[in-house]
């Protein structure tokens, strides 16, 4: 459509401007007037994001001095519209209103008003963003949304247990995966995938205080999740914003001995509202009927106010059975409400295991496997679907979801069910073999006089403390001789530790300790004795460089003792 000045037209790309006229016009360019906002806009002639606005017969426009015309005629002249009709405020018939008169406010807002307008786009543009929308929303709807966006290679039973979880509302459950498989990489995409589904927006991690900066670094680098570290200091910094420190942040990451010591902030942080909590190393969590720890109640309290909580340890039962029973009794106190029916329930766990592995295994279920199923979901009739698993001339697709659906009432219905995840090395495949090599050797003079002396000195002690003392003969020797003797000056195990680093001298090495005192004496060794300088890791130390060839750092698990 060729331009004329005094025409009307509206940007499609900024309708906030109002009705715009046409004052400016050379063989490249076109200028426009937007009276409402007092802005003029320069467009090219041959693409301008621009639409005429023409009206017609039987319309109601607006006059820029208020008042309104019903449109009964149109006419042009040198490109330039008049409209004639009825005016409304006065009845006058024949009235005129040239299209620079119009009312400058005016906006099409609605579809319909831009359609009739014929503020439409170019099919090619709207073919462009009706894929953009279309591919955005599958995106939404996919079932894999907050589990692919993570640095981190994808491993199989990790996706398993983060779809199985993170697509849960509210999920309450305990991660229980062996050492090594990746129990923080499955809680971060959990947590990844309830905040980006708007299941969750306040998240609270509770850790141990040596694995704050672990947890920080992992969450960052590998989900973009921007956690933000609470102690004693940050919560009297966010005092002036909120009586509360916890409600100054959305994602909070804070140490599990900070809120032990402070009454005050454990309370605080349980009514912070959160969506989801987090408790890592939860074996920590001692319990008895009698006395449950201080940790305990901290994060009971926690719980007890937050729809999600998840739970992780590698050992769900190392302070024992009755402290296993406790964490899943954080999780689902209406489910796991008494330790002695938990127990009673737990012995009938062998006929379950036996039934839901036939069913796994598609083979032919026994007389007791049948009698077992029924009997466990007696609330209703499974027998047609015992006889769809028993019918071999049906196709296996409906065989396979009949086993399935049994496999889920009864995880559902009996045991830890959905509650606790657990993968083993044994039972995943692609993870390297742990091969254990002894080296025996002689123990020193030193040691023996030392220990011998040290056992006429503690017969009151128990043979278990005694067999605790005797692990560390270095400290004995040690109590005996003073703070400036050196036992790793003729201790066969640092020679044995020599050798292998000469031996080995273009490969990073890791040596683990049981306490930070004998990492320290192992750098004071490997420096002194060959030049071998290591980075020292304990409770302390808050980061672990990389660019040193030997690691020494002491950890709560012993995998060697040095």
């Amino acid at each position: 459509m060729p331009y004329a000045l005094g025409q009307r037209w509206i940007s499609d790309t900024e309708s906030d401007l109002g009705l715009g006229t046409v004052v400016a016009l050379d063989a490249r360019t076109v200028t426009l007037m937007f009276p409402a906002c007092e802005e003029n806009r320069l467009y090219a002639r041959s693409d301008a994001p621009i639409t005429r606005v023409m009206f017609n017969k039987g319309d109601v426009i607006e006059s820029h001095e208020g008042w309104s015309l019903t449109v009964e005629d149109v006419s042009e002249e040198q490109g330039v519209l008049t409209y004639t009709g009825k005016r409304q405020d006065t009845g006058e018939e024949n009235a005129t209103l040239r299209e620079i008169m119009l009312n400058h406010h005016l906006r099409f807002s609605k579809p319909q008003d831009k359609l009739f307008a014929g503020q439409i786009d170019r099919m090619d543009r709207f073919a462009l963003r009706y894929r953009a929308l279309k591919n955005q929303y599958e995106q939404l709807r996919s079932p894999l949304r907050g589990l692919c966006g993570m640095r981190a290679g994808l491993i199989p039973h990790q996706l398993f247990v983060a779809h199985e979880v993170g697509r849960r509302h509210a999920p309450r459950v305990l991660l229980a995966d062996e050492v090594g498989l990746g129990k923080t990489i499955e809680a971060g995409m959990i947590i990844h995938q309830q905040v980006l589904s708007g299941r969750a927006e306040r998240v609270l991690i509770v850790v141990p205080e040596t694995l704050q900066h672990q947890w920080l670094v992992e969450m960052l680098r590998r989900f973009n999740l921007h956690f933000s570290i609470f102690d004693e200091e940050r919560c009297v910094e966010a005092f002036a914003d909120s009586d509360n420190p916890f409600e100054t942040a959305q994602l909070v990451l804070c140490s599990l001995d900070f809120l032990r010591k402070s009454k005050k902030r454990s309370e605080q942080a349980a009514e912070g509202d959160w969506d989801l909590v987090v408790v890592d190393e939860a074996h920590h969590l001692e319990w008895n009927q009698e006395n449950p720890s201080r940790e305990y109640q901290v994060v009971e309290a926690i719980a007890e106010n937050t729809p999600a909580v998840l739970l992780l340890t590698a050992t769900p039962e190392q302070l024992g059975h009755e402290s296993h029973f406790a964490r899943l009794r954080l999780l689902d106190p209406d489910r796991f409400y008494d330790y002695d029916a938990f127990v009673e329930e737990e012995r009938q766990y062998a006929p379950v295991a036996e039934a839901v592995s036939q069913l796994l295994a598609d083979a032919p279920l026994t007389n007791d496997a049948k009698n077992s199923i029924t009997e466990l979901l007696s609330e209703q009739d499974v027998e047609p679907l015992l006889r769809i698993i028993e019918a071999r001339d049906l196709d296996e697709e409906p065989r396979h979801e009949a086993r399935l659906e049994l496999i889920d009432n009864l995880m559902d219905r009996h045991g830890t069910g959905r509650v606790l995840f657990r993968n083993t090395r044994s039972a995943i495949q692609g993870f390297p073999s742990r091969h254990l090599n002894l080296y025996p050797l002689t123990i020193p003079s030193q040691y023996t006089t030392a220990m011998r002396v040290a056992g006429m000195m503690s017969r009151g002690k128990t043979s278990e403390e005694k067999a605790l003392q005797w692990l560390y003969p270095e400290d004995i020797y040690q109590q005996f001789e003073g703070e400036d003797a050196s036992w790793w000056g003729f201790d066969p195990r640092i020679d044995w530790l020599l050798n292998l680093l000469k031996s080995h001298r273009s490969e990073k090495v890791l040596v683990i300790c049981s306490r930070a005192q004998t990492a320290l004496s192992l750098e004071q060794a490997l420096r002194e004795r060959e030049g071998i300088r290591g980075t020292v890791f304990h409770e302390a130390c808050q980061f672990l460089s990389e660019t040193k060839p030997l690691r020494i750092s002491r950890r709560k698990k012993v995998a060697h003792r040095c």
